[in-house]
């Protein structure tokens, strides 16, 4: 509630006051707007919360995959203030990225006072957006499949049941506020029978690799952004100006555009080339929004294309396809869902957020043809969401994250091979072998008459020995520096030295005394452990639900 007044008094204080303070420029005082609400975003990003620069979900998905769930409060107050001040400046974004932020930062910030485990504090965040997402789009259903599948990427029952509950009374404190009103006005409309059905494909087809295009536009000038030579406070500036002189051909660019997408959804078009052209003028605006460091949301913008290349696609199948007669308006909603769908690859999401939009059960259909095909063409085309592709540039992997998450909380000592084949390092190498072909192993520690460690003989010793090794000990071929596991170290240290040194096992030493021989690590190991990780995992959470259930 407090993140849309603020929106609505900046865009007061920018657009009727600008007319006042420029007067003298006429209508192009419009393109100073951006401009200035980026000097005062661009400082107040840059040195008080760097994770509220860009559009709020990729820095939620790493705070869970990352830093368990743990989002810094100032979060909360700048990405409002910055987000607010970017939109109502006529910044070309959103503010459903920016509200599941600010949720989940106070979501975060509950489960840290709560002092809660982890996997408490990563719902509350989930929680938090959920709310945010419903009780701005007065969308309960759509709100919690959000956090679901975009922000916490799970479907337990301990995180479903709070997440819906947070998400209902949201919504329903907005009702309260906002009126039991849906986002956008739609009249009914029927679809006039299944031989239509190719043409909603079709719409998918084409909104899939549009989506992959507007996702890789994007990062595209995220990443130019990072590397023009000014100072990150600065460049919002004359990114803004750029801004504003696009929004000059059509003063929907600037902002949420939501206006744009009500006419296209409940009133004649006569003039399709001008919608057409607004496709990459809106692509470009939002591109350089969030390429110069504002601060906002990439919905809005998705739903915007969307309509625009949905309705165009309607008018075209209207006058020239046979069997088309469907309203260019239903196309238009049609490609608000397959267009968000290609950009966050989040079907379920956008089938849901779009059918409580406008509430029509005849819709829903149409709706998860468009959106199924154009997640499949998306993906084929660009394998990046646009939450994920930032994530990437990075070097955050979610879903790696997850396995590294699962290795550091197994240790070396817990999963290394204590009964161990050796041989002596006076053993020739024909005995060495001998014992290779024994035991089927790949490496072996060679030890002296005590047992101390004093190196690792494997089958590429033997091959670089070359046809003379007959006539040599298994300390004369062995490798001396060898690279080492501690039984502490966890199984993800242990990967990553296997990694670093080429090599496929580890001998296991007491930290104290390197010589001292404890066992062997071999990345079979990390594999069987890790699936056995995974398994207990699953059992846990399948306990967990019994009780819950017989409870």
């Amino acid at each position: 509630m407090a993140f849309r007044w603020l929106i609505t008094v900046f865009h007061g204080l920018f657009f009727d006051g600008g007319a006042v303070a420029f007067a003298f420029m006429g209508a192009y005082y419009m393109i100073l707007l951006p401009a200035l609400g980026g000097a005062i975003v661009g400082p107040m990003v840059t040195f008080f919360a760097p994770e509220a620069r860009g559009h709020g979900v990729p820095e939620i998905m790493q705070a869970v995959a990352q830093r368990r769930g743990r989002i810094r409060p100032q979060v909360a107050i700048v990405k409002s203030l910055a987000s607010s001040i970017c939109i109502g400046s006529g910044g070309s974004v959103g503010r459903e990225g920016p509200i599941a932020q600010i949720g989940a930062a106070f979501g975060s910030i509950l489960g840290g006072a709560m002092r809660l485990p982890e996997k408490r504090v990563k719902t509350l965040v989930g929680c938090g957006a959920a709310a945010g997402i419903a009780a701005t789009f007065n969308a309960p259903v759509g709100g919690a499949f959000f956090a679901l599948e975009l922000i916490l990427g799970e479907w337990t029952a301990e995180a479903f049941a709070p997440i819906v509950i947070a998400s209902v009374v949201a919504a329903s404190i907005g009702r309260v506020v906002f009126g039991d009103v849906h986002a956008f006005a739609m009249p009914a409309h029927e679809i006039q029978g299944f031989a239509e059905l190719p043409y909603f494909i079709l719409l998918g087809l084409i909104a899939g690799p549009m989506a992959a295009i507007f996702t890789r536009s994007i990062s595209l000038f995220e990443s130019i952004g990072d590397r023009v030579p000014l100072p990150r406070w600065v460049l919002p500036i004359p990114g803004g100006l750029l801004v504003g002189a696009i929004g000059l051909y059509d003063p929907s660019l600037y902002g949420v555009g939501y206006d744009k997408i009500q006419s296209l959804l409940t009133q004649p078009q006569p003039l399709l080339l001008p919608l057409l052209a607004l496709i990459p003028i809106k692509l470009l605006a939002t591109s350089l929004t969030l390429g110069s460091g504002g601060s906002g949301g990439v919905f809005s913008p998705s739903l915007y294309i969307g309509a625009l290349l949905g309705f165009v696609f309607g008018a075209f199948a209207n006058a020239h396809l046979p069997g088309a007669s469907t309203e260019p308006s239903v196309y238009a909603l049609l490609g608000m869902a397959a267009l968000f769908a290609g950009t966050a690859h989040a079907p379920i999401t956008a089938v849901l957020i779009v059918f409580e939009l406008i509430a029509d059960y005849h819709m829903l259909l149409p709706l998860m043809v468009a959106v199924g095909t154009s997640v499949i063409t998306a993906r084929f085309v660009y394998r990046f969401s646009v939450y994920n592709v930032k994530l990437v540039r990075r070097g955050v992997h979610v879903q790696l994250e997850h396995d590294i998450r699962v290795l550091s909380d197994i240790s070396v000592a817990e999963t290394m091979t204590r009964d161990l084949e050796t041989v002596l390092c006076a053993s020739p190498v024909s005995e060495v072998m001998e014992v290779f072909d024994r035991t089927r192993h790949h490496g072996l520690p060679v030890v002296d008459n005590e047992g101390r460690l004093h190196g690792m003989v494997t089958g590429g010793d033997l091959r670089r020995a070359g046809p003379d090794a007959g006539d040599l000990t298994a300390s004369e071929v062995a490798t001396h520096r060898l690279v080492i596991a501690f039984p502490r170290d966890s199984l993800n240290d242990a990967l990553r030295k296997m990694g670093m040194a080429g090599v496929g096992r580890l001998p296991v030493v007491d930290p104290k005394d390197h010589g001292h021989l404890l066992g062997i690590i071999t990345r079979q190991d990390v594999v069987a452990a890790y699936n056995r990780a995974l398994m207990r995992m699953h059992t846990r959470l399948q306990d967990t639900q019994d009780e819950e259930y017989f409870e």
